[in-house]
């Protein structure tokens, strides 16, 4: 099926999906430390989403922040180790949100929304950290979010990331698994993969262009 040529911001009525995954020290986003974050930006080539660019970023716990040792040890994470050249949580976030008001801006969207697998997760941990440092410019909707572990549930009859993308027929690496820049790009690639596959079976319709004559 042929479509019309679209825009990413008429896809998801001005909004701007920017794929996000972090690894954390715990499951309470007000409590527990951000140790690693990545996010990636999605651009439109023949009528398909696809891959644009990459944010990327290890984390210091923020004064106070709680750290579950489970949690460290499922990810492999030392917090304090100098080799991870990790940031200031408020540089990141500062950074983080400049980066994608720019894409977002790029892209003529109104406002952006975070992809992600389990995306409540991932949006909260975002929201706690914006607001721990009070950044004004936030690109993110507060509340919106597009979660792919539902997408992948309905459209490949899976929930977790990995077998997702294995019925996808993307290649995944559970060695890799577990860093916020593999799983992200992974979770990018599944994305892009359920959207552009539906648009192929002919689903969401795009508007065909005004017939100009028919106003002359």
């Amino acid at each position: 099926m042929s479509l019309p040529d679209f825009q990413i911001k008429d896809r998801f009525r001005g909004y701007f999906p920017v794929i996000i995954d972090l690894e954390t020290a715990g499951f309470n986003a007000n409590t527990d430390a951000i140790l690693e974050i990545a996010a990636i930006t999605l651009g439109i080539k023949d009528n398909c989403f696809v891959i644009d660019e990459c944010f990327h970023e290890h984390v210091m716990p923020f004064d106070g922040a709680n750290i579950e040792r489970a949690a460290i040890e499922f990810n492999g994470i030392d917090p304090f180790c100098a080799l991870r050249g990790a940031k200031a949580e408020d540089e990141v976030f500062k950074s983080l949100c400049k980066f994608i008001r720019k894409a977002q801006k790029k892209s003529d969207c109104q406002r952006s929304v975070i992809v992600a697998h389990n995306a409540a997760f991932d949006q909260s941990f975002v929201n706690a950290a914006i607001e721990r440092h009070d950044i004004k410019r936030t690109p993110f909707h507060p509340f919106v979010s597009f979660d792919t572990t539902s997408l992948a549930a309905m459209s490949l009859g899976q929930t977790v990331l990995v077998r997702a993308c294995e019925a996808a027929g993307i290649k995944f690496d559970q060695n890799e698994a577990h860093s916020a820049l593999y799983d992200t790009q992974k979770t990018a690639e599944l994305f892009c993969h359920m959207i552009n596959n539906y648009h192929a079976l002919g689903g969401w319709p795009v508007a065909k262009p005004q017939d100009k004559s028919a106003n002359t």
